[in-house]
């Protein structure tokens, strides 16, 4: 009989269970002007040195009107302006600078369309003559309103859908995402949901008039949690969708290529007394899921269309900081990576349950500027790569081929009596793949919600069903947790200083990569039944990669 601290997994890499969607390469940011910095450039290149299939990247704040200068939470591209007389001047050369640098790193661009311009805002929602000089309520609420002239919007989407036809051919934009606006259910946008649905309307014939095999939907709107206005709200614009009127064309429904909303574990705020609060909760994120699901389910002519969660998270508001509130010092640490992977695999698990094409965007980047470890939603702290960095190059390593496994200590937090399985043992769970004939990749994630929960567990692994049995097999072990591929740790073990000196700089950027639990060893293979135990600290997660010799 196994102990409390132990997990039975076992892998039969003879039972096939169809492609493993590598469903993970979608990531988002506010700031659309950090994508042509120099960091945002290194960032992006170490995501194209990784892929094994390129990224989508998503920014807000395409049309908003500004200085064209990257800020927490804001940004702008001046792509629309008025001369004096109301007539629309189009300047595509931010917008072009953002998406040639997404292409030259093998990214392609996921293009939110929002938000409105300071020319084109409605004037019953925002006075421009009261704001010329210092735009501050523009940036407030103005970037929110609907338009003051629909067809003005209709145009200045096809001028832009045309102009990206001609630059970079009909054959690639039919590769990218058109998206309207981002989360219309809160404050985002400051319009009724009778209006969001009409410049849908507006909005998805002028992309399709502008190039007919262009992909667009939308809502984007925020978790789905049940009888929540986000629910509503969703399943409003399905229906519009499907039997509405159509305010452009006055015909039934709209064009609807995908859906996409968003899904987070839990959310905070300023909070100068830094007091725990609640964790993320992966329940949280899978139950909303799976209401999206449901409401989705309800309209048999969008079924087997792709669904992507175009922010998944374990919490809001990516700006916000471990100086803002001690709470979000998580995201520094193995617990950001520990909660995505068990979210990641518990809605995939759940979609691929449903036949259901759903993909996962990561709401995350970098900020420049910033303190080391600030506790931003980020990938990268001035360069230095976080543990979750670590878990997408794990991502990228995992074969295709999706084989059973099985865990006697996964969980389905769908079953915990709280939102944060308080009293549970950890979920220890995960997937593997095959590469051909010749590699089995297993991923094994030990995750609970409560980010200072410790210990350790022993992990005893059989992989039965091995095509390369009678073989020597080299086992290559990489680990993410408090000691490994962290480098947090050391930024920790340094002083935390706001900004390493060169040689404190220097022994923190050493350990941001994929670290090694062990040198790779060799085993026999004497039959088709491999057994391996190792231990694994909660909050941890393993790749072990089995890679028969020639």
């Amino acid at each position: 009989m196994s102990s409390p601290q132990t997990a039975q997994v076992r892998v039969d890499a003879s039972a096939w269970q169809g492609e493993l969607a590598h469903s993970w390469n979608y990531i988002g940011y506010d700031e659309i002007n950090y994508t042509t910095t120099p960091e945002g450039e290194e960032l992006l290149a170490k995501f194209m040195a990784m892929q094994e299939k390129p990224y989508f990247v998503r920014p807000h704040h395409l049309f908003c009107t500004g200085n064209g200068h990257g800020i927490p939470k804001w940004g702008s591209t001046n792509a629309y302006l008025e001369d004096d007389d109301g007539t629309p001047i189009y300047d595509w050369t931010i917008v072009d600078q953002v998406f040639d640098t997404m292409l030259k790193y093998r990214c392609k661009p996921f293009v939110e369309l929002g938000f409105m311009p300071q020319d084109l805002a409605d004037p019953a929602h925002y006075d421009i003559g009261a704001d010329a000089w210092s735009a501050q309520q523009y940036r407030a609420t103005g970037w929110a309103a609907p338009p003051k002239d629909y067809q003005k919007w209709y145009d200045l989407v096809h001028a832009l859908v045309q102009h990206c036809q001609q630059r970079y051919g009909e054959n690639e934009i039919a590769t990218w995402y058109w998206e309207l606006w981002n989360e219309p259910d809160i404050f985002y946008w400051r319009g009724t949901p009778e209006e969001f649905n009409k410049l849908y309307d507006y909005t998805a014939a002028a992309v399709r008039a502008a190039s007919p095999s262009a992909r667009v939907g939308g809502p984007a709107t925020t978790n789905p949690g049940p009888s929540s206005r986000a629910a509503a709200y969703l399943e409003g614009f399905l229906e519009h969708c499907a039997n509405g009127r159509n305010a452009y064309t006055g015909g039934t429904g709209a064009p609807l290529d995908f859906i996409s909303f968003h899904v987070k574990g839990g959310g905070y705020r300023a909070d100068p007394r830094h007091r725990k609060q609640n964790p993320p909760s992966v329940k949280q994120v899978l139950r909303d899921t799976a209401n999206g699901y449901a409401i989705i389910s309800k309209y048999p002519q969008f079924q087997g269309l792709e669904c992507i969660l175009s922010e998944i998270d374990p919490d809001g508001w990516a700006a916000g900081g471990a100086h803002d509130n001690a709470n979000l010092n998580f995201r520094n640490t193995e617990y950001y990576a520990s909660f995505t992977a068990a979210a990641f695999d518990k809605v995939s698990r759940f979609a691929k349950q449903n036949g259901w094409d759903l993909r996962l965007l990561t709401w995350a980047f970098l900020f420049v500027g910033e303190r080391c470890f600030e506790g931003t939603r980020v990938f990268s702290t001035q360069g230095i790569d976080k543990a979750i960095m670590n878990l997408f190059r794990m991502y990228a390593q995992i074969g295709t081929q999706q084989v059973a496994f099985e865990s006697s200590a996964a969980k389905n937090p769908l079953d915990y009596a709280d939102m944060n399985g308080r009293g549970e043992k950890p979920d220890i769970a995960g997937f593997a793949a095959l590469s051909g004939s010749k590699r089995l990749d297993v991923l094994v994630y030990n995750h609970h919600d409560d980010w200072d929960m410790r210990g350790e567990y022993t992990v005893e692994l059989e992989v039965a069903g091995l095509p390369f049995a009678g073989k020597s097999v080299t086992v290559t072990h990489q680990r993410i947790d408090a000691e490994h591929s962290n480098a947090y740790a050391e930024w920790v073990r340094q002083g935390r200083p706001n900004y390493p000196a060169p040689g404190q700089r220097a022994a923190i950027k050493a350990r941001d990569g994929l670290e090694l639990l062990e040198a790779p060893r060799t085993v026999e293979a004497t039959s088709s039944t491999l057994r391996l135990s190792f231990t694994l600290p909660v909050h941890g997660i393993s790749l072990l990669t089995l890679t028969a010799a020639e």
